[in-house]
């Protein structure tokens, strides 16, 4: 979730020279022989992309056992005091619950 807030960090990209063949329409930059076609010549990149196929990726790995999603409320303090821990903080949750059932604070 984004804050709102505008990124003041320099990205090195030259916008002005990007605006500027772009609005030009300037031939795109390429070296014969490293390329595996002209990307100016319209009949090249059709036929380069003719024989593309989509590939699949994985995705996440399976897990062994599936956790069910929980949707629970709690106090707004003890939510972010776990958000200030960082990355797997939802993990840190649930091994806190785990432990207390472990040690028979809550009754299964």
């Amino acid at each position: 979730m984004q804050s709102g807030k505008k990124t003041v960090k320099p990205t090195g990209t030259d916008w002005e020279r990007v605006k500027r063949e772009s609005a030009d329409d300037a031939a795109i930059h390429f070296t014969t022989g490293s390329e595996p076609y002209d990307p100016n010549d319209a009949v090249a990149v059709a036929a380069y992309w003719a024989g593309a196929t989509i590939k699949k990726g994985r995705g996440r790995p399976a897990v062994a056992i599936k956790r069910p999603t929980l949707n629970m409320r709690v106090d707004a303090e003890v939510l972010e005091a776990f958000k200030a821990t960082g990355p797997g903080w939802q993990t840190r949750i649930n091994q806190l619950l785990a432990a207390a059932v472990k040690r028979g604070l809550v009754k299964s």
